[in-house]
């Protein structure tokens, strides 16, 4: 069996020595495992998807403290263990789509894209952050090869809506996405699945849950998931979308002397696969023929390539995505007389490499390709007190958090395609080393040239907050809080000249002692000149940068009970996010985003605890919001730009969950929201003012799940659920940036639909057998994601990619 494959072999070691050890450990924690497996079926009886005839309560910690989701003032969606496993998804961009407002994109699960209510970042560089924070286990994980991890043993996803900048802190001005991870548990207990579809997908996760001890347990999970890719090259037969991913997280959990509580977690995650591959869509002409430049809004589209069925041919060498992922999590509990205090302690640890494609044709003297290469560490700690009372529930904290980030933005060419370049661009009509090699003989000709841009980031935040839920009357609450952030930042750009020692060597001959050897060639410093990374202030040495900022991030809550199961709340809160720097524009800095948020909402729970409804309406108010935009106009080279606009949004969410029957149940979920630029001209001149910021209008989600008891001593359990996204709302500049192309042979920016369905069978007995068969995207709907315009000017070659087909597979788990 191939090494790839070895940590499964460890699992499975663990697990057979595990039982070893619940055995031995059974004396000492019998009373504990009996408590345990009460608790354990009461809590799958209480999230069983058709169980009891009523909505189960679900907890969460969305106000850093313990409380049923229909009590927290705050628009939340809790995406649960059951709504993960009948969409067979591994991770969270798998299931966009399925929390209405939230779009996650894992095209590039190194550089992984996030938009909540309209809010989003299209920066990939370490010079800025996200508006939308992800947490796992309390801890911060950041924007970039961090924030897309797989889902390892997850308890409940909560998905926190609108700002929370007093809770949360820096860098959730959109909103937050917490991960829970299961813990260990006083009871033995285990856990494995196996899931086998097409494109030879295999998927394998396990879990081992060890009591060490009256007070001690431990706890492994493990996931590995792999396919063989769903797209080919038309002329290698090369495989792209292919998934090659595995994870461990360990656990342990010991309950000290004094009331006081102990939880530690590593985690570690292996991603290695091909990169995102690109489509052409221009039909090339003969070589060494050049297609011509395309300008947007000038050239002809009508001749374009329909990409779901053009040939796909990448050249790119070493094109790879990989990351290595290190975490640990230090978690400490102790109850004072007078509060409860909780530190949590985070180390975070990757390293990235993403090289792809970007020309979408396997012709040398069009080859551009670029990588992206990072090495991020972080720590964080974060210090809090908690206490309820008859007339206040609180909770007052400190935080530090610590980043060192590097990132390399490299690009590659060959001498060929720099001809292309320079013969596009105006800057050397004919070429450069083409015309050289043939009027010396000597061949110039096939040499590589790499260009780069290193950066790097040295950041400190440090934070205090308080939060005070104030019992006003029996059925009315006040909740008033306030955060003090202070961000400091340094950042550095360097891009020395370009490496190309093949070059070097070809120029010698040509050029002893720096000097011509014939009168017509150009100085020897023409073929040393950067041709992208070309800026003068950060080519000898690093250019280095340091500023900070302070922020208060208040908020405001009133909330009404008239009933026990009704509530009416509105709100008033403020988020912010760190000012921050272009990577790939020397000196380029932008100032902090801050957002002022307004909410109405309703909760309720009716018909007997059947029926749960909720509906929020808002509106924002986002300044200075970040835009990276590519400029590319054929007289220069295409360059990054960002820049900043003001952003408001009128929105309304609905949810609703109807419990029909003992075994069946709906729900609905939906989000409205019109985005508008109130001040904004583009990095290209368009003013946008007034115009949608390309936000679609709706989307929504809804679904059915029915479970037949007592089928052949077991339960089935039938789940069919749609996700839809309507049309992106085009703007003047969309085009420009490739979106809302509607041309004869595609478009882009259209509404989309998922349709998902999976059906299984789960014995009775002790050890619970499941058999299921599933299928996402079931009516195999596909669609351009957008047209990118990186090498169009330059090499005439615009390419894009399409969505995923039809999956289907079957899953065989137990559980111990």
């Amino acid at each position: 069996m191939s090494s790839d494959y070895r940590p499964i072999h460890l699992l499975l070691a663990l697990l057979a020595s595990g039982a070893v050890v619940a055995a031995e450990s059974g004396s000492t924690a019998t009373a504990d495992a009996a408590a345990g497996a009460a608790a354990a079926t009461a809590a799958a009886s209480a999230v069983d998807p058709a169980d009891g005839g009523v909505i189960e309560t679900v907890t969460v910690t969305a106000q850093r403290r313990t409380q049923a989701v229909q009590d927290v003032p705050i628009p939340v969606q809790v995406v649960t263990p059951q709504l993960i496993e009948s969409l067979a998804a591994t991770d969270l961009a798998q299931m966009s789509g399925y929390v209405p407002g939230l779009q996650v994109s894992g095209e590039q699960p190194t550089q992984p894209g996030y938009t909540l209510r309209g809010i989003s970042v299209s920066d990939f560089g370490i010079g800025t952050d996200s508006p939308i924070g992800i947490y796992e286990d309390g801890v911060y994980a950041g924007k970039t090869g961090g924030a897309l991890l797989m889902f390892n043993d997850v308890q409940r996803i909560e998905v926190l809506k609108g700002p929370q900048g007093t809770l949360f802190g820096r860098n959730s001005a959109a909103g937050a996405i917490s991960v829970v991870s299961n813990e260990p548990v006083a009871y033995w207990s285990a856990a494995a699945t196996a899931r086998f579809g097409n494109y030879g997908a295999k998927y394998y996760d396990a879990m081992v849950n060890v009591p060490l001890g009256q007070d001690l347990a431990a706890r492994v999970s493990f996931v590995d998931n792999r396919s063989d890719g769903w797209l080919s090259d038309a002329a290698t037969g090369e495989r792209y979308n292919r998934e090659g991913d595995w994870g461990v997280r360990a656990q342990l959990r010991w309950n000290a002397p004094a009331d006081t509580r102990v939880r530690f977690i590593w985690e570690h995650e292996n991603l290695s696969q091909p990169a995102r591959p690109a489509i052409g869509i221009v039909p090339l002409p003969p070589a060494p023929a050049l297609p011509p430049p395309f300008f947007p809004g000038i050239s002809s589209t009508a001749n374009w390539l329909d990409p779901l069925h053009a040939p796909v041919l990448n050249d790119v060498i070493n094109g790879v995505e990989s990351r290595t992922f290190d975490g640990a999590t230090l978690r400490i509990e102790h109850a004072f007389g007078f509060a409860d205090f909780t530190s949590i302690s985070g180390y975070r640890h990757f390293n990235t490499y993403n090289r792809e494609d970007q020309d979408g044709t396997n012709r040398q003297y069009l080859y551009f390709d670029d990588a992206n290469i990072e090495q991020n560490t972080s720590w964080s700690q974060e210090f809090t007190l908690a206490s309820k009372s008859e007339h206040a529930d609180w909770v007052a904290g400190a935080d530090y958090y610590y980043n060192d980030a590097n990132q390399t933005s490299q690009l590659n060419f060959f001498t060929d395609s720099i001809d292309t370049v320079l013969n596009n661009t105006g800057l050397a009509p004919g070429g450069l080393y083409g015309p050289i090699s043939q009027a010396t003989g000597d061949n110039l000709l096939g040499l590589p040239w790499q260009e780069n841009m290193f950066n790097h980031g040295l950041y400190r935040a440090a934070a205090v907050y308080g939060d005070v839920i104030w019992h006003l009357a029996p059925k009315w609450n006040l909740t008033t809080g306030v955060r003090f952030t202070r961000d400091e930042k340094e950042f550095s750009w360097y891009n020395p000249t370009r490496t190309a020692p093949e070059l070097d060597a070809a120029l010698a001959p040509l050029y002893p002692g720096g000097m011509p050897v014939v009168p017509f060639l150009p100085p020897l410093q023409t073929f040393q000149q950067n041709l992208v990374f070309n800026t003068p202030v950060s080519t000898a040495a690093p250019l280095r940068v340091s500023n900070s900022w302070n922020d208060t991030s208040p908020r405001v809550v009133l909330d009404y009970k008239p009933e026990p199961d009704l509530m009416v709340y509105g709100s008033a809160t403020k988020g912010y996010q760190a000012g921050g720097y272009n990577a790939l524009a020397p000196g380029a800095k932008y100032d902090p985003e801050t957002v002022r948020n307004y909410e109405l909402g309703v909760k309720s729970e009716l018909a007997d605890r059947r029926l749960l409804l909720n509906a929020s309406v808002y509106y924002y108010l986002y300044s200075n919001l970040q835009n990276l935009s590519l400029i590319t106009n054929g007289s220069t080279i295409p360059q990054y730009q960002v820049t900043v606009s003001d952003v408001h949004a009128r929105g309304f969410e609905t949810e609703a969950r109807w419990q029909a029957t003992d075994g069946l149940r709906l729900y609905l979920t939906a989000a409205y929201i019109d985005s508008t630029y109130r001040h904004y001209v583009a990095s290209d001149g368009i003013g946008l003012s007034g115009q949608p910021t390309g936000v679609p209008l709706w989307s929504a989600a809804g679904g059915l799940d029915y479970l037949w008891r007592g089928v052949a001593s077991g339960d089935v359990d039938f789940t069919l659920q749609h996700a839809y996204l309507g049309a992106s709302r085009c703007n003047t500049d969309s085009p420009a940036q490739g979106a809302c192309l509607s041309i004869p042979t595609f478009r882009t920016g259209q509404a989309t639909n998922r349709t998902d369905a999976r059906i299984a069978w789960t014995s009775h007995g002790l050890v619970p057998v499941t058999v299921a068969v599933y299928s996402n995207n079931l009516f195999d709907n596909r669609y351009v994601t957008g047209v990118q315009t990186i090498s169009a000017t330059t090499l005439g070659t615009p390419f894009t990619n399409i969505t995923a087909p039809r999956f289907y597979g079957v899953e065989v788990g137990a559980r111990f």
